[in-house]
């Protein structure tokens, strides 16, 4: 049976991941990388990883021949680097700081892990080439927070508010443990709180996700914004938010585009004041219990 490839995509990004630029170096001694979410372990004995390349990629030659490959797992404040990487432009590592490692693949500091591989074997995976690797060194950071990759938006973990925590107020009337009294701790609870109702609120009401929210939001009193500007703002790469744009293009949500500027049609600027107004009830319904 034949599926819809966009609405499979959609599927698939229900599943995060990390953010990870895998690098090696050409033939002519030229650093290459691409952006890659398909990063996996394999096998702890030997050390195995694997990740996955397009086959129309410009790089697939280079990753096939060098023998040699890094995988630099981005750390959360490594957005710029993903968006650089996961572009079509060729002068990728214009201005980026970085040392060579095995086989000269580059490697960026102020990552969260970095894994240097000679490439182990390869396999076909449809339009896509699965390149296994060795790892001959590692290193990693474990107070550097990782980039994460969900529902076509960069995000970044957190411990889930379910986990067994301590009691923040006792009922002994005590004071409160240094955790319970943590300004960042309680601004974080505070949101997990609170946000938890807003996204399934604007899916029951008006059938619009959490991606296609946030571009309506930001539109919203906008004649129009460049795709660059609102790639930014609503945290995804461009290439995936493009494919956000389509679906809402489908819905009759924003205009034809050009290949710089966005605007949203009649529809869309109904539809985002009915979400904004669901957002500002839902802001006032948390504030009235404020003192």
């Amino acid at each position: 049976m034949g599926i819809d490839v966009k609405d499979f995509r959609r599927a698939l990004s229900q599943f995060p991941t990390g953010v990870t630029v895998i690098t090696t170096m050409t033939p002519d001694k030229e650093p290459i990388g691409v952006t890659a979410s398909s990063f996996n372990s394999v096998s702890i004995d030997p050390p195995l990883i694997l990740w996955s390349i397009d086959k129309q990629s410009y790089s697939l030659e280079s990753f096939e021949k060098n023998g040699h490959f890094a995988v630099n797992v981005l750390g959360s404040n490594q957005v710029e680097i993903s968006n650089r990487f996961a572009s079509r432009g060729k002068d990728k590592f214009g201005g980026v700081g970085y040392d060579n490692g095995l086989g000269d693949c580059p490697l960026f500091s102020g990552c969260a892990a970095q894994f240097e591989c000679k490439t182990w074997a390869t396999y076909e995976g449809g339009d896509h080439l699965i390149l296994v690797g060795e790892v001959l060194r590692y290193r990693y950071d474990d107070v550097c927070s990782p980039l994460v990759f969900s529902r076509g938006s960069y995000a970044i973990s957190a411990i889930h508010p379910e986990m067994p925590q301590s009691d923040v107020l006792r009922k002994d009337g005590s004071e409160m443990d240094f955790v319970g009294d943590y300004l960042l701790y309680l601004l974080r609870e505070a949101y997990n709180v609170y946000s938890r109702a807003l996204y399934p609120q604007l899916k029951k009401e008006c059938g619009v996700n959490a991606e296609e929210w946030r571009v309506l939001a930001s539109l919203s009193g906008q004649v129009s914004m460049p795709i660059k500007a609102l790639a930014s703002i609503v945290m995804q790469p461009e290439n995936s938010l493009r494919e956000t744009l389509d679906w809402m293009e489908e819905k009759g949500y924003v205009n034809s585009r050009d290949i710089n500027a966005i605007s949203l049609t009649e529809v869309g600027v109904k539809q985002a004041k009915i979400l904004v107004d669901i957002a500002q009830r839902h802001e006032q319904n948390i504030l009235s219990g404020l003192p």
